[in-house]
């Protein structure tokens, strides 16, 4: 009886231990919510594709729920700042492209610091901007661009996603580097911007591949030039804007970003699973017939990566008299 009584207390206090054990455990489950990614422009640009294409396949890798929430305006820094500001749970992500080197040199108020207020998740891509115009514009080459715009200063202009967006700044640096004057329109979201091209609200636009090829195919936009080192593969007869401006190169990026907190066993976790998801053969064919490379680096390396690009694009902001806008 002794025995029983002795094995009976040994198995009450192993079953608690392991009670206390597993609820720690259970908590720690994730997903176990709807995760939103929050996309700071508004729907039909690069950013919106690739975060959608991302959202469906963790969603079915992870058997949770991960939803695109579009929030566009002031080129990208509110939906930048609505996740900076949000609980460090893991149930709030951001993806974003360039504006986040381009914000820390151009923006005299920012609500967030880049590489202080976010964890790098993970650089998903990287591609190119395609110069293209309104069919109606007498101009079907680079050189043919630059020697309208000497010949009508600033009558031309060219849209973006917004003031100090990654859309802008590749304008900027060809009117440096080609010396001409036109005039910048700014947009709430490249899908926008490429609306405004197609309707002939404005003249040029340089678009993420993803945005621009499916009308440039169409007929709707005319493809000039792309902003890279070299051609895409989906638009080969396209010349890049370095063939006509030696020198000149812009290239594109799309990154995964968690508020700052996040804990580092959430913040790997989604770092496999984005990887994961960019390596199937599906997904890399899809993300290439819009013009995008898969990347899939480390947060050490992103976080590289991007402390890189804001120095960059300093220098850029510097040479041209960029001034710092509200």
């Amino acid at each position: 009886m002794r025995l029983k009584r002795e094995l009976a207390i040994v198995n009450a206090v192993a079953l608690s231990v392991a009670c206390v054990m597993v609820a720690p455990a259970a908590a720690q489950v994730w997903p176990a919510q709807a995760v939103r990614i929050i996309s700071p422009f508004s729907p039909g640009g690069g950013t919106d594709f690739v975060g959608r294409l991302l959202a469906n396949n963790l969603a079915e890798q992870t058997g949770g729920t991960f939803l695109v929430d579009n929030r566009p305006g002031a080129a990208a820094t509110i939906g930048a700042a609505t996740v900076a500001r949000a609980q460090p749970d893991g149930y709030t992500l951001l993806i974003s492209a360039t504006e986040m080197s381009i914000h820390p040199i151009l923006r005299a108020t920012l609500p967030y610091d880049p590489l202080k207020d976010f964890v790098c998740i993970s650089q998903l891509t990287s591609g190119q901007f395609v110069l293209a115009s309104h069919p109606a514009v007498p101009v079907k080459t680079v050189k043919q661009l630059i020697a309208l715009a000497k010949a009508r200063p600033g009558q031309l202009n060219y849209g973006s996603s917004g003031t100090g967006s990654g859309t802008h700044l590749p304008g900027v640096l060809f009117e440096l580097m080609a010396g001409v004057r036109w005039t910048h329109v700014p947009f709430k979201g490249a899908g926008a911007s490429v609306i405004g091209l197609i309707t002939g609200e404005i003249d040029f636009v340089f678009g993420s591949t993803a945005a621009v090829l499916p009308h440039a195919r169409s007929g709707k936009v005319r493809a000039i030039a792309v902003t890279g080192p070299k051609r895409v593969t989906e638009i080969p007869n396209v010349q890049t804007i370095n063939e006509s401006l030696p020198g000149y190169q812009v290239t594109g990026w799309y990154g995964l970003y968690a508020p700052a907190g996040t804990s580092s066993d959430i913040v790997q976790r989604l770092y496999v699973e984005s990887r994961r998801a960019l390596m199937r053969p599906e997904v890399q064919e899809t993300l290439r017939k819009s013009g995008n490379e898969p990347v899939a680096s480390s947060p050490q390396e992103f976080a590289a990566f991007l402390r890189a690009e804001i120095a960059k694009w300093a220098k850029v902001a510097e040479a041209s008299g960029l001034k710092k806008i509200n």
